[in-house]
């Protein structure tokens, strides 16, 4: 990689080789298209068996001519200089893509390289509704940019990103808490220049964001610490790291700033630049290439100061292990010791029991699951774990809202069980996908989303990625989640609302059979009452029955009226006004007219016998005296009343 971005230079004059790297990786490592992106059109690229010839001429300068020279005699290089020819291949015309941005809309023009900045104005006009005199193109990488520079001398990239400002128009009225609204839920891309490597990074933040977590997400990118950092840029209303871009005064969409390492006094322009170099995974947009550290003279497993020896110490799972659980407590043991214990938290369990925790609770507290694949032969792995997997940002995004597996695929028996595993939970085709990957595509980031009769997976990243790449595809994930998770939340509370009708219904039912089935045994107890109140009445009737015909029968028989002894005549009138009378014997006891009255119905027990004249209660008399002693005799009229 080195030696190629050497003879780009050498070939287009370029000095710096940040630059010339810079041009081979925008033209996906294709010599000859970089070179001629960059030579005029007159000078040209031939092709020879040997390699790629290159016609020189004044527009390379002296110092690629002098570079030419020197790796002439070099049987190791792929060039040689030739005399110039007529024979020339001319230059097919390169189209450009651009993206431009202006306010909530998204623009995409497709423009030969012939074109000039006015042509892009003239579509955008029509697309914008906006006058091309209104507008300020922004986000060209060089200075000075007017309506009729060409694009071709611009050296542009396929792919490009722009914005457009008017501030001669009025923006769209709204109140001011609307607008703060609006500012927090817009992107702004903030395109942050690494000083000392001359490197820029595109990234993409909500306005809710704050400028500590950029300064975080910066620290990722750059290896440079927070409190190392040194900024340009940022406008002078941005006081504090808590504040969120929304009311820092960034310039909306786009915004530049340019970040340094604050070097120490004792230090050296070439150490502060040694410190300040960092090793990138650079992809362009199919997302195929690599820049791999060994090319530079760093072993994969030196990076980073960790000695290739330590990190290859043990493997991170053992090879057919009978308990998963057992192997994930190894794997996160290891991954802690050979990366450090700021990582995402892995699930220690089986792979049934991860998506019991992620998808099978209330919708309200389900997770999608990641599952990262390991591969200690992946040239990929110690910068993808160091640089992507461990940066804070990422492992607080998953803690969050993530349920993380992991397993190692080094081993083949490993890597074979875990596709058994994929095919029972996703289905052939997932399986097949992971199968194809090549070992230096690993590791993997597989993105699953619980479905009510199925498993999803959203999306397979590979380790060729950036830490700003992958958070952007797990917040799309998350996305896509959260839509399902609000149907999901909104189908739950419709059924326990319904489940809930249902539950006082039939607790309304169980208390309405409660409240009958007491009134049934009130209703049932009330009539054995009865019934036996009834019974004692009956009892109690039978035996005064018993008693009356008793008396009735002992009683002396009524003496006639010519009877030759004393006989008394009583006549007694009952509580009802009716009259019954009757002859005694005036010798007979008192006690006989008291069974005479209960033989009536009246017994003495519940009844007085009360005389007139004088008023006198005859039962209080000795019952064992004559009618004639107790002065009943010749007549008398008694009436009986209830004893209270």
């Amino acid at each position: 990689m080195i030696q190629e971005g050497c003879t780009h230079q050498a070939c287009t004059g370029i000095e710096n080789i940040d630059e010339a790297i810079t041009l081979l990786e925008q033209n996906n490592w294709d010599l000859v298209a970089a070179i001629n992106g960059v030579i005029p059109q007159e000078n040209g690229i031939l092709q020879s068996e040997y390699g790629v010839e290159t016609l020189h001429g004044p527009a390379y300068g002296p110092s690629s001519h002098s570079a030419a020279a020197s790796s002439a005699p070099s049987s190791s290089s792929a060039f040689r200089h030739v005399v110039p020819s007529r024979q020339i291949v001319e230059r097919q015309p390169r189209m450009l893509d651009f993206r431009v941005e202006y306010r909530d809309r998204n623009v995409d023009v497709v423009l030969e390289d012939s074109s000039t900045v006015g042509d892009i104005k003239h579509i955008l006009e029509n697309e914008l509704q906006i006058p091309a005199s209104k507008m300020l193109l922004k986000g060209w990488k060089t200075g000075d940019v007017d309506d009729s520079t060409v694009l071709k001398s611009l050296h542009l990239p396929k792919n490009n990103s722009l914005y457009v400002l008017t501030p001669d128009l009025p923006p769209p009225s709204s109140s001011h808490s609307g607008a703060l609204q609006e500012s927090l839920n817009q992107n702004f891309m903030l395109i942050v220049t690494h000083r000392e490597v001359q490197r820029e990074y595109n990234l993409n933040f909500s306005g809710s964001s704050t400028i500590q977590e950029v300064k975080r997400n910066v620290y990722d990118l750059t290896s440079i610490p927070v409190r190392h950092q040194l900024w340009e840029g940022w406008p002078s209303s941005a006081t504090d790291d808590s504040m969120t871009l929304a009311v820092s005064g960034l310039t909306f969409p786009c915004h530049r700033l340019t970040v340094g390492r604050r070097s120490s006094p004792v230090q050296t322009r070439e150490q502060s630049e040694e410190q300040c170099t960092d090793v990138h995974m650079v992809s362009d947009s199919d997302g195929d290439d690599f820049e791999d550290a060994t090319e530079f003279g760093v072993d994969d497993g030196e990076m980073f100061g960790v000695a290739s020896s330590a990190l290859r110490k043990s493997p991170m799972m053992p090879e057919n292990a009978e308990n998963e659980g057992d192997a994930l407590l190894q794997f996160t043991a290891e991954f802690s010791s050979r990366y450090g214990d700021c990582h995402p938290v892995y699930f220690i369990g089986s792979l049934e029991a991860a998506f019991q925790e992620a998808f099978y609770g209330k919708a309200r507290d389900r997770k999608l699951l990641a599952i990262y694949l390991h591969h200690d032969e992946s040239v990929l792995t110690n910068v993808f774990c160091s640089q992507m997997l461990c940066a804070e940002s990422i492992v607080s995004y998953l803690s969050q809202n993530f349920i993380t597996w992991a397993w190692d695929m080094t081993k083949e028996a490993n890597r074979a069980r875990f596709l058994t595993m994929c095919t029972r939970h996703f289905g052939s085709v997932v399986a097949q996908t992971i199968r194809t990957q090549k070992t230096d595509q690993f590791p993997l980031f597989l993105i699953i989303m619980g479905k009510r009769s199925s498993n999803e997976v959203l999306n397979v990243i590979q380790g060729n990625t950036t830490v700003d790449e992958l958070m952007m595809r797990l917040m799309a994930a998350m996305e896509i989640f959260s839509a399902q998770q609000q149907e999901d939340i909104k189908d739950e509370d419709e059924r326990e609302a319904r489940e809930n009708v249902k539950r006082e219904q039939d607790e309304a039912y169980r208390i309405s059979l409660e409240a009958d089935r007491a009134k049934r045994e009130a209703q049932e107890r009330e009539m054995a009452e009865q019934f036996r109140l009834e019974q004692i009445r009956k009892e109690q009737e039978e035996e005064r029955e018993a008693i009356r015909l008793s008396l009735e029968q002992s009683l002396p028989p009524e003496p006639k009226e010519e009877s030759t002894e004393s006989v008394s005549k009583l006549r007694i009138r009952t509580p009802s006004g009716e009259f019954f009378e009757r002859r005694f014997l005036a010798s007979s006891k008192l006690q006989v007219v008291f069974d005479f009255v209960a033989s009536k119905g009246y017994p003495w027990e519940e009844y007085k016998l009360l005389g007139t004249f004088p008023r006198r209660d005859v039962t209080q008399l000795d019952p064992n005296k004559s009618l004639l002693e107790v002065k009943l005799y010749p007549q008398e009229t008694l009436f009986l009343e209830a004893k209270e």
